[in-house]
C-alpha cells in the first residue's frame, strides 16, 4: 500500500479538546440578545378534524410576543422527497397523529410560552385511527391522505431475471416471515434550534442537524424566502443517526416566530417530543422465499415487505426501495423479486435510521441463509463464501462492485473467533453465530432531482503561509468527519495535520448534502482532496516561476518543499521571507525551504491562495423505475461473529464477544474507523435485544423516555474485536469508502444465529427480550416433553 504522511494513521480528534473541557458549544448553549423562547401545541388525538382554533387568550397573556397557526404559516407542503411532499408546518383541517403540530408560541421565557400554549382553545372532532398495517389497509379503513387510497403511500414492484424459472431449478426452497418493531435513534441530545430573522430580511438558523443544506432549502421553500437569504449553522451535535436528517416543524416554527416577532427565538424538543417527532426505524414485516441448489448455490430470492411508516412520508419512499435493493449484494443471485409497501398509520412518521432501509431486511435474510445451510448440512460460513460476489461483479439489480472485501471480512472473523472449533461444540446456553452486511457509500443522487454537486470545499492559505483553512458545509455530528477531512487536506497539501484548521456545518461555506447514507468520507473527501491539491498546485506554480525550474520536480511533503532534482538555491526566497519577519522567533533556519515560506511567496505573487474542490458521482445504476435508490459510487461490506450466553431459566441474553470485520477501502483515521464500527455494533445490540417504541390503543406513545425505552450502556457491551479490511476503493479519496452505517448490518442476524446455536430456537420477531426468549424456551421444552407447559 502507498506510504502516506498523514492519513492511514491514528489521529486525535480535532474537536476532542473542546468536548473534553466543556468548551464545545451546542445549540442549547446559544444565547442571543432579546431572545424569546418558543413552545409547540400538539394534537392530543391520533386522528382528528380541527373544527376551530382560538388563540385570543394566548395572545393576551403578558410576555407573549407571537402566536402562529396554519393561518399564518400557509399550506406549503414539504417533506424529504419532492415525490411525497405531504406535510405542512401546522395541521390544516386534520391532525394525523398524537403529537402533530397545531400552533406555536414565542414568549419572554419558556414558562410563559408553555402557559400560552395551554390557553389556546382547539375544538377537535376525533376520528377513527388506524394503528397497524392490517387496520390501515383494511377495506373501508379511514384514509390519512386522500390521494393515497388504502393508505399505501409508496409501493415498489421489481423483478430481476426470471424468478419462477430460477425457483423451478432449485433443490430447496423455503419461505419465512420476520417482523421487527419501531425503534428510535435515541440520540443523547434532543433536537434544538435558535432562529434569528434580522431587519434586512436575512434568516439565520442555528440548529442541531445532520443536513444543513436540506434544512436551508426547506426553510426557504416553506417560509417563502430566497435560498440566499437563509443561513443554516450547525453547531456541535450530540448524535443524529438519521433522526436529524431532515428539517423539522420546530425549526420552521422558530423561524416563523422570529419573523413575526422580530426577535431571536429558541426552541428545544423535550425527550417526549423527540419520540413524537419520530423519524426512527420503521416497523418491517419481511416474507422471504429463497431457493438454492443442493450444493448451496443461491438461485432466487423473493422479498415481500410491509413498512409501518406512520403519518407522513419523510424518507419513506427511499426506505421502501432500500428494503429491497440492498439485498442485491453481496451475494450472487440469479433472480430477485421484490414487492414493497409503505403504509400510512396514525403514529409518528418513521425515517432513515442508521443503515437506512436495509437493517431488518439483512437480519431476516442472513438468518434464513443459516436455516438453509442447516438443512443442507453446510457450514454457514462456507455457504456465504460459495455465493460471494467479487470485485468487478454487477448484481442482478445493476449494483457495481468496484471493490469488495467481503471474502476477506468473512475469513478474518472466522479465523479470529475460532469458529471451526466452537460452532456446534459449545455447551447448552452458549452459542456462536455469524452474518454479513452490505451498504452504500453515499446515495448516488440527491434527494431532490438536480444536477447539483453533492459537495464543495475550499482551502484558503493564510497570508503568512502557516495555516491552511478548510471550509466545508459538511456535518460533523460526532462521527469524526472534521478530523477525517483535516487529514485528507493535510495529506493532499503535503503538510502536518496541525497546520490545518477546519470550519464546517455552515451553508455560507458552500454546498454539502450532509451526513446521511454514509456519504461524507467518500464524497466530501473527494471535494476536500481536490481543493487542497488545487491550493498546492498554485504554490508550486509560483515556486516554479520564481526558481526557474519545472513544476514537476517540486513537491510538498511534511511541511517542506522537496526538489526531486537535488539541491536548489532558494536563498533569495528565504531572504525575502526573513525581511518581512524581523524580530520573529520562529523564522526558518534549516537547509530545506518550508511550506510556510513557499506559501508566503505565493501570496506575494498572487494574493490570497484559495483552492476549490467539488464532487458529483458518475452516472450510476440501471434504467428501471427506482434504479437511483441503492446506487452508490462504492459499497462497504462487513462480517461479524458473535458469541452469546442465554440464561435458560430467565431468557436473558448476555453477549460474550463480538468480532467485526469491515471493508472501508482505506482507513483515513484508523481510530475513528474502529469507533464507528463499535458504535454501529452497540446500536445493533440495542435493536436486537431491547428497543421497541410502544403505543396504546389510542396511538399514545407509552415509553417516550430513556428510562423505559432501553438502549445499551457500556455494561451491556462485550469485548469487541474490530478488524479493518482494506481494498483500496478506486472511486474513493485515497481509496476510502464507508464505515458509519454498514457495520450495523450483520449485528442483529449474528445475534439471532448465535441465540439459535445456544438454544435451538429460531426467533422471527424482534426484540429478543428476556420474556420473549423465556416463553420460547418453555414452549420448546413443552413440545420436547410432549406435555403442556404450566409455567
Amino acid at each position: 500500500m502507498t506510504e502516506y504522511q498523514v492519513i492511514h494513521s491514528r489521529a486525535s480528534r480535532i474537536d476532542a479538546p473542546d468536548k473534553a473541557t466543556g468548551r464545545a458549544k451546542f445549540v442549547d448553549d446559544i444565547r442571543l440578545p432579546g431572545m424569546l423562547y418558543g413552545a409547540l401545541l400538539q394534537s392530543p388525538f391520533a386522528h382528528a378534524r380541527i373544527v376551530n382554533i382560538d388563540t385570543s387568550k394566548a395572545k393576551r397573556l403578558k410576555g407573549v410576543k407571537a402566536v402562529v397557526t396554519a393561518e399564518d404559516a400557509g399550506q406549503v407542503k414539504y417533506g424529504v422527497s419532492p415525490a411525497r411532499y405531504d406535510e405542512t408546518l401546522f395541521c390544516f383541517e386534520k391532525a394525523r397523529y398524537m403529537g402533530d403540530e397545531i400552533a406555536a408560541v414565542a414568549a419572554v421565557d419558556l414558562e410563559t410560552a408553555l402557559e400560552a400554549v395551554s390557553l389556546i382553545d382547539v375544538e377537535y372532532e376525533e376520528l377513527p385511527a388506524v394503528l397497524t398495517i392490517q387496520a390501515a389497509m383494511a377495506e373501508g379503513a379511514p384514509v390519512l391522505h386522500d390521494e393515497f387510497p388504502r393508505n399505501v403511500g409508496a409501493e415498489v414492484h421489481h423483478e430481476f431475471g426470471d424468478i419462477q424459472a430460477s425457483l423451478a431449478e432449485c433443490d430447496l426452497v423455503r419461505t419465512d416471515t420476520f417482523q421487527s418493531k419501531k425503534q428510535d435513534s435515541a440520540a443523547i441530545e434532543p433536537h434544538g434550534c435558535v432562529a434569528d430573522y434580522n431587519l434586512r430580511g436575512y434568516l439565520t438558523l442555528h440548529t442541531a442537524t445532520q443536513v444543513p443544506h436540506y434544512v436551508q432549502r426547506t426553510m426557504a421553500m416553506v417560509l417563502g424566502l430566497p435560498v440566499g437569504k437563509v443561513r443554516v449553522l450547525k453547531h456541535y451535535v450530540g448524535g443524529g443517526f438519521g433522526g436529524k436528517a431532515s428539517a423539522n416543524p420546530m425549526e420552521m416554527s422558530a423561524c416563523l416566530l422570529s419573523m413575526k416577532s422580530g426577535r431571536p427565538v429558541k426552541m428545544n424538543y423535550t425527550r417526549e417530543q423527540v419520540f413524537l417527532f419520530g423519524r426512527g426505524r420503521h416497523q418491517f414485516t419481511h416474507t422471504l422465499t429463497t431457493g438454492v441448489k443442493k450444493d448451496g448455490t443461491v438461485m432466487a430470492l423473493k422479498n415481500e415487505c410491509y413498512l409501518d411508516g406512520g403519518a407522513y412520508s419523510s424518507f419513506g419512499i427511499a426506505t421502501v426501495y432500500y428494503a429491497g435493493s440492498l439485498l442485491g449484494g453481496p451475494y450472487k443471485i440469479r433472480s430477485m423479486q421484490y414487492d414493497g409497501y409503505r403504509v400510512y398509520t396514525n403514529k409518528p412518521a418513521c425515517g432513515a435510521q442508521r443503515g437506512h432501509g436495509g437493517v431488518i431486511a439483512r437480519a431476516a435474510w442472513e438468518q434464513q441463509l443459516d436455516m438453509i445451510a442447516e438443512e443442507l448440512g453446510m457450514d454457514p460460513v462456507d455457504l456465504r463464501l460459495k455465493n460471494m460476489m467479487n470485485k468487478g461483479d454487477i448484481s442482478c439489480n445493476d449494483l457495481y462492485m468496484s471493490s469488495l472485501g467481503m471474502r476477506e471480512c468473512i475469513e478474518a472473523v472466522r479465523d479470529q473467533s475460532d469458529w471451526k472449533k466452537k460452532r456446534g461444540r459449545l455447551p447448552k446456553g452458549k452459542g456462536i453465530g455469524m452474518a454479513c452486511g452490505f451498504f452504500v457509500s453515499g446515495a448516488g443522487y440527491p434527494i431532490y432531482r438536480s444536477e447539483t454537486f453533492h459537495c464543495t470545499a475550499m482551502v484558503k492559505l493564510s497570508e503568512d503561509g502557516g495555516t491552511a483553512h478548510l471550509y466545508t458545509a459538511s456535518a460533523e455530528i460526532g462521527q469524526g468527519s472534521d478530523t477525517t477531512f483535516g487529514m485528507i487536506a493535510a495529506e493532499a497539501l503535503g503538510v502536518p495535520l496541525d497546520m490545518i484548521r477546519v470550519s464546517s456545518g455552515d451553508t455560507d461555506f458552500g454546498v454539502d448534502l450532509g451526513a446521511y447514507s454514509s456519504r461524507q468520507t467518500l464524497m466530501t473527501g473527494h471535494a476536500v482532496k481536490e481543493a487542497a491539491e488545487e491550493a498546492k498546485r498554485q504554490v508550486l506554480e509560483v515556486l516554479s516561476d520564481e526558481l526557474k525550474i519545472p513544476i514537476d520536480v517540486i513537491d510538498i511533503q511534511d511541511g517542506f518543499i522537496v526538489f526531486r532534482n537535488g539541491l536548489v538555491d532558494f536563498r533569495d526566497l528565504r531572504r525575502r521571507y526573513m525581511k518581512e519577519h524581523r524580530g520573529w522567533t520562529d523564522n526558518p533556519t534549516g537547509k530545506h525551504l518550508t511550506f510556510k515560506e513557499g506559501a508566503r511567496i505565493a501570496f506575494l505573487s498572487r494574493g490570497t491562495i484559495i483552492g476549490r474542490g467539488k464532487y458529483r458521482p458518475r452516472p450510476l445504476g440501471g434504467q428501471y423505475k427506482g434504479a437511483a435508490v441503492g446506487t452508490s459510487p462504492a459499497y462497504g461490506c462487513s462480517a461479524q461473529v458473535v458469541e452469546v450466553t442465554v440464561d435458560m431459566e430467565t431468557g436473558k441474553i448476555t453477549l460474550d464477544r463480538m468480532n467485526d470485520a469491515h471493508d472501508c477501502g482505506v482507513a483515513i483515521n484508523r481510530t475513528s474507523v474502529e469507533g464507528q464500527m463499535q458504535g454501529s455494533l452497540s446500536m445493533g445490540v440495542g435493536e436486537a435485544l431491547f428497543e421497541e417504541v410502544k403505543f396504546d390503543e389510542k396511538g399514545k406513545c407509552l415509553n417516550p423516555n430513556l428510562a423505559e425505552y432501553k438502549i445499551p450502556t457500556a455494561l451491556d457491551m462485550p469485548y469487541i474485536n474490530p478488524i479493518i479490511v482494506e481494498t483500496n476503493e478506486p472511486y474513493g479519496p485515497y481509496g476510502a469508502k464507508e464505515v458509519g452505517e454498514g457495520a450495523i448490518m450483520p449485528t442483529i442476524p449474528a445475534i439471532l444465529n448465535a441465540v439459535h446455536d445456544a438454544t435451538g430456537i429460531r426467533f422471527h420477531e424482534l426484540p429478543l427480550t428476556p420474556e420473549r426468549v423465556f416463553m420460547a424456551i418453555k414452549e420448546k421444552e413443552a413440545k420436547e416433553t410432549g406435555g403442556d407447559d404450566q409455567t
